[in-house]
This record gives C-alpha cells, structure tokens and sequence, in this order.
C-alpha cells in the first residue's frame, strides 16, 4: 500500500483546521480520546463521530460522517478495517479532501476506491506521531 510522501502529508496537516475523527471515544484511557486530545491542543477544531457518545472535549458528537454540518479538512479513522468499506461510501458522498485510518486500519480497495473520487488516503498511519514528527513537536 502506497501513501502519500512524507512532504505531502506534512503539508496536509499543516493547511488542516477541522478534524472529524471517527470512532472518538470519550474515555481519557482510550487511544482515539488520546490521539485527538494531541490535535485539539495542537489548535485543530476536533468532530466526534460516534453514535455512541454524547461530547466530546466539550464538542456535541455526531453519529455519522453524514450528520456533520460544517467544512471539514480530514476523516481520521479509529475502526477496524472491516468497517472502512462501509465507511467509504458516506466518505463518497461528503466533501471532506483526506481521509486517513489510524495504524493497523486498512482496506486496498477502500484506497482505490476514494482515490479514484480524488480523495487523498493516508491509511495504516498515526496522525498524532506523524504531527508530532513532520511539524516538530
């Protein structure tokens, strides 16, 4: 599975402002709760997606990508790779440039089909550690 360059993504992450994070817990001990805390205090606007939660961080959650209302500059992904074909459809459907599954998340046909939308996919990769590496923190 190819991703995109390193420079690419550094970029990415540096023209970001809202983040919808799928699968966003709203306990403290959970890696998601962790990885988006890490973005809410690097400055980005974060958008719980999880039907299972009320808030998060102080932001009423979503259910579904569908719900959300607002501009959003990337998808970050915290299901198992089986759920990333489901996923991808509403993904197709909203207007959101990246989508980006957490380590260990990936489908290759998920990718091929959200790249042939003209989405950017960034898949299998920590978007806290690459922050945390790419911009210097």
């Amino acid at each position: 599975m190819q991703n995109p360059k390193m420079d690419e993504i550094k970029t990415i992450l540096e023209e970001a402002h809202t983040i919808a994070v799928v699968g966003l817990s709203d306990k403290p001990n959970r890696t998601s709760y962790q990885v988006a805390e890490f973005l809410v205090n690097a400055g980005y606007h974060v958008i719980p997606v999880n039907p299972r939660v009320d808030e998060v961080f102080g932001v009423h959650a979503v259910d579904s990508i569908s719900e959300i209302k607002e501009k959003v500059d990337i998808i970050n992904v915290f299901r198992r790779s089986d759920y990333l074909s489901e996923l991808a459809h509403d993904v197709l459907d909203f207007h959101a440039p990246v989508f980006w599954s957490q380590l260990g998340v990936y489908d290759e046909n998920v990718k091929d089909e959200l790249e042939n939308a003209g989405k950017t996919v960034i898949m299998d990769r920590c978007i806290k550690v690459d922050y945390a590496t790419l911009l210097n923190v």
